[in-house]
């Protein structure tokens, strides 16, 4: 078995004792050979609460065509049954400027608009989570790859010495036979 506590201060060019946490946390995994990984997205579903899924829903709702042209239809339909009422009937529930409608835009604005915040907050929260997640995944095969290494560097220096203990054993078989050559001559 490797022995990564040993070689951590190498490789990390660090004492253990000035390891941030999260680089102990990650030669703890490595020492178990537990796995970091996880699904980060299952995690975060699991916890959030009623107003966080529906203020997603809104997000996901407000910035999307269906809701865009459902808005475009309502504004249509607003204006044209009050130009309707004004042509047929001279005096329709909300005039010209429209200041109803104005009311009603700048409510929907005031509401939609702290909510879309809330979303945005949570999903920044989860970005940062999982970048998070990924520097410690990224630094742990970082150590793995540095470990890998360090054993295939062993492995080719055992094969040197194998090599050059089996090239000292042929020579010293060649010299044998140029020594029997001679006393046979």
């Amino acid at each position: 078995m490797y022995d990564y506590k040993g070689n951590v201060e190498r490789l990390l060019k660090r004492k253990l004792e000035a390891l941030t946490e999260k680089e102990t946390h990650i030669l703890q995994h490595l020492t178990d050979r537990e796995p970091i990984s996880r699904n980060l997205q299952v995690d975060d579903d699991q916890q959030l609460s009623f107003g966080q899924k529906l203020a997603d829903k809104v997000a996901a709702f407000g910035g999307s065509w269906p809701f865009i042209i459902i808005f475009i239809c309502v504004l249509a339909c607003w204006i044209g049954l009050n130009v309707f009422i004004l042509l047929n009937h001279g005096k329709p529930f909300d005039p010209y400027p429209f200041i109803l409608l104005n009311l009603f835009l700048s409510m929907l604005a005031a509401i939609q608009a702290p909510v879309i915040m809330m979303s945005q907050n949570r999903q920044a929260a989860h970005d940062r989570a999982a970048a998070e997640h990924d520097y410690e995944v990224n630094l742990k095969a970082e150590l793995e790859i540095m470990a890998l290494h360090e054993k295939i560097d062993e492995l080719r220096n055992q094969q040197w010495k194998q090599l050059l203990d089996l090239q000292a054993e042929q020579i010293r078989k060649i010299e044998d036979l140029k020594n029997e050559l001679k006393i046979k001559n």
